[in-house]
């Protein structure tokens, strides 16, 4: 077989194309018959704080997505000097969890709720309770029975509870359908069946049965499918939703719409038992392919599926970079400041290696990176906070130690739970995010904190968008193999990335922090309650 130019790829409607919604950015990735990327497009975007909840705007949504779809074009015309016409196939993917309830008429109820929303504490607890299974904050059903909760009206006019990977693949394919592995993030997972968990769906409808609503649990989510079914096509609405100028063709299969913990796992090829992933931006959270259920449920740790549903334990963190980001911004200032040129890729360089000449428990300096609430360490609120005392090192490279260490703190006390309670065996963790972009630094803190090898492969750094893509590829190239052996022998062929081991001094010194750490989250507590 003769590779095509990735010119011809475009020009023969064989590349495939994955869009991811992120929490801050909009990302498409195209890629050729080999996998390989060969155009991008992106838009920035911002959760607003609307009414006390955390929600992006669906006028948002369709306007980032037709932004980030031109930018791809603009793309392509200007690297191919063609125009994309048809594709082979298409993948939506989106931050999970979260709250879409629309009408039988297709119109959203309440504005999104997202993930990073935290107002669902009293839900939560009453169904992990209920269920015996731990249900977190942001799931779509502690959303859904918190609205129950609190009375609101809206909950009787519902006809469709979904994510927003779903929502949008619905309104671009007109079917109602999830991939298996965000449809975990609404209800329980059953590993057995692959979809809603049948005991769990029974004793939510007995409990609301009292309220006397028209509908029932499995009358109003999308049907879950697995990595590789048949989810729909583009319609022509659909095209035009997503390419404005209309010049791309419907018709091209769309794979099952998955969530970003899915595309992360697959973009790191870690669907296969006892690999995981680490994901570490915005937020940041953990995937552990399990070989068996856990002995017993955990508060910290949330239950879910790959995209070809085997069962996984996720420690899901609300913050990770942000903090580090904001003080990076502070020295930019400094920098421009006394007059000197900023170039933001050299200050993270510089700033990230100095902490590399810190001492390895930070010279007793502590960060808390808490933008917003922090469940994992039950933190409702959030409030950023450095934490020293006067006979502290405090010095650039503890400085920047402490909150390369703060920014996966939380990551390492959920962690541990699974490494040294449950004794859950890993071979192989691969990271990926905007924490690993610097070389060697974030691979080695983590590597501290999790006392395991963390490797970091280059295609990584495409994320879930290339995740996503790679999925509808998987659509319609897997010829009998099952996503784990595509991943493994025609994806990466073998390719485990660059491996950093972990020191035993960076462990030893990682555990003093973190229990300093544990420690003083009476001062966090603190903060929040106090202003």
């Amino acid at each position: 077989m003769i590779n095509m130019t990735a010119k011809e790829t475009i020009q023969a409607g064989k590349a495939i194309l994955g869009i991811e919604f992120g929490s801050t950015r909009i990302k498409a990735v195209l890629i050729d018959e080999d996998n390989e990327p060969i155009a991008q497009g992106s838009h920035e975007w911002e959760n607003q704080l609307v009414d006390g909840l955390w929600t992006y705007s669906t006028e948002a949504v369709w306007y980032g997505l037709q932004d980030c779809y031109a930018e791809l074009r603009k793309d392509v015309q200007k690297q191919y000097d063609c125009e994309i016409e048809a594709l082979a196939a298409i993948g939506f993917s989106a931050m999970m969890h979260g709250y879409m309830a629309f009408n039988k008429d297709q119109q959203i109820l309440v504005p999104f709720r997202t993930w990073r929303n935290t107002n669902t504490g009293k839900a939560a607890a009453e169904l992990s309770q209920l269920f015996n299974y731990n249900i977190p904050l942001r799931w779509s059903i502690s959303h859904l029975y918190q609205c129950i909760l609190d009375n609101e009206e809206h909950v009787a006019d519902i006809k469709y509870l979904t994510t927003l990977a779903g929502y949008v693949h619905w309104q671009v394919t007109g079917e109602f359908v999830l991939g298996v592995g965000d449809a975990s993030g609404m209800i329980p997972v059953d590993p057995a069946t692959k979809t809603y968990d049948a005991e769990m769906v029974r004793k939510f409808d007995e409990l609301i049965a009292p309220k006397g609503y028209s509908w029932k649990l499995l009358d109003i989510l999308p049907k879950s499918l697995n990595a590789g079914e048949n989810a729909g096509f583009l319609t022509p609405e659909g095209a035009m939703k997503l390419d404005v100028s209309g010049h791309l063709k419907p018709g091209c299969p769309v794979c099952p719409p998955e969530g970003d913990a899915g595309t992360g796992m697959v973009a790191t090829n870690a669907v296969k038992q006892r690999t995981g992933n680490v994901s570490a931006g915005t937020s940041s959270f953990s995937m552990i392919v399990l070989e068996k259920p856990l002995s017993k449920p955990y508060e910290m740790i949330d239950m879910v599926t790959t995209p070809d549903g085997s069962l996984v334990a996720m420690v899901h963190c609300n913050n990770c970079t942000s903090d580090i980001n904001a003080w990076v911004g502070l020295f930019k200032e400094y920098q421009q400041l006394l007059g000197i040129e900023v170039d933001m890729n050299e200050l993270y360089g510089k700033l990230f290696n100095k902490a590399l000449e810190g001492e390895t428990d930070c010279g007793g300096l502590m960060a808390y990176n808490y933008v917003s609430g922090e469940p994992v360490t039950g933190l409702a609120e959030g409030r950023p906070m450095f934490v020293r005392s006067a006979g502290d090192k405090f010095n650039l490279a503890n400085f920047m130690r402490a909150h390369l260490y703060g920014a996966i703190g939380v990551l390492k006390i959920g962690n541990d739970i699974l490494l040294k309670e449950e004794k859950i065996k890993v071979d192989r963790i691969t990271g990926h995010g905007g924490y690993f972009k610097t070389p060697v630094v974030g691979q080695r803190m983590l590597a501290a904190a999790l006392n395991s090898p963390i490797s970091v492969m280059e295609t990584a750094g495409e994320g879930g968008a290339w995740g996503i893509a790679l999925l509808a590829a998987y659509l319609i190239k897997k010829n009998g193999k099952n996503l784990a052996d595509y991943l493994e022998d025609v994806v990466f062929a073998g390719n485990t990335g660059t491996s950093v081991a972990p020191t035993a001094e960076d462990v030893a010194g990682f555990e003093k922090y973190i229990e300093n750490y544990k420690r003083c989250l009476p001062i966090e507590q603190a903060a929040v309650d106090n202003k």
